[in-house]
């Protein structure tokens, strides 16, 4: 007569010789399944579409193509856009996705998210790269989220002092000359009161080198004092005025409605990933 012990261990294993080719076989499927890396697809989705030609962002042509594909499938844009290049046809039809899923205003403005760009995916592609915002938090008086914080505390790390934060992120209808650039996440306005000309270059310089699109805004340019202006690149929260400022960063100009060429200090371009990764 068996034990109770050799009864259950015998149900266990029928269990498992049941169950295991049916998760292995899901395992296996999802394995399967190309990968859409969220770093490449958020640098075009905000580069792309402020290009005067259809060229594409390197290395993100194969993670775009997922975004389209899957976005054509769901009748959201004409597959004659399914070209690698996260253009205004495409950045349309993801926000007509995002507003399918019921976000609304800033979350619906065509930037990928996270929980949007793997539910788009499903059964079709899996995420890699994951880039997420953060919570929403206070520090220098200012609100912002996690990451760009952290890419604030890095660039002062690097310039050993602090910095004056004199506008922060998730302000709409602030500062009338931000042109809604500070409405979502990933923007700061910094002071440069007491610093000579060099310092102030110095410090755009260490912020473009943790990834924020940065410049000098002087009188001259606007209704404004002299100050520091920046957009952390690849924020997931940002809004449309400050995803066409990071793209237009990337493309060489200074992120005013002249687009004119960036007056900055040349550094290699990075986000805040790239740098950490060194």
């Amino acid at each position: 007569m068996r034990t109770r012990a050799a009864v259950l261990t015998a149900g266990t294993a029928m269990v498992l010789s049941v169950a295991t080719p049916a998760v292995a076989e899901r395992d296996e499927a999802a394995m399967a399944l190309p990968s859409a890396n969220m770093e490449a697809v958020l640098k075009a989705a905000q580069i792309d579409p402020r290009r005067a030609d259809t060229a594409l962002t390197p290395g993100s042509k194969a993670s775009v193509s997922l975004v389209e594909e899957a976005l054509t499938a769901k009748g959201l844009l004409d597959g004659k856009y399914v070209d690698g290049h996260f253009g205004t046809a495409t950045i349309s039809g993801y926000a007509a996705y995002q507003r399918s899923l019921g976000y609304t205003g800033i979350d619906a403005s065509g930037l990928p998210g996270p929980a949007s760009l793997r539910k788009l995916g499903s059964q079709r592609y899996t995420v890699t790269n994951l880039v997420s915002a953060g919570s929403r938090i206070t520090y220098h008086g200012a609100t912002m989220n996690t990451r760009t914080k952290a890419m604030l505390v890095a660039a002062e790390g690097l310039l050993g002092r602090q910095l004056s934060v004199t506008q922060g992120s998730y302000n709409p209808g602030g500062v009338g000359g931000s042109a809604g650039t500070h409405d979502g996440g990933g923007a700061l306005d910094l002071s440069v009161r007491g610093m000579s000309t060099s310092t102030r270059t110095d410090v755009v310089r260490k912020l473009r080198n943790v990834g924020f699109a940065a410049w000098l805004r002087t009188p001259a340019q606007g209704n404004w004092a002299y100050h520091i202006h920046a957009i952390a690149v690849n924020d997931p929260d940002q809004s449309s005025a400050a995803q066409h400022q990071a793209g237009d960063y990337y493309l060489g100009y200074n992120g005013l409605a002249s687009r004119a060429r960036d007056d900055g200090p040349q550094v290699t371009k990075v986000t805040w990933e790239e740098y950490r990764r060194g």
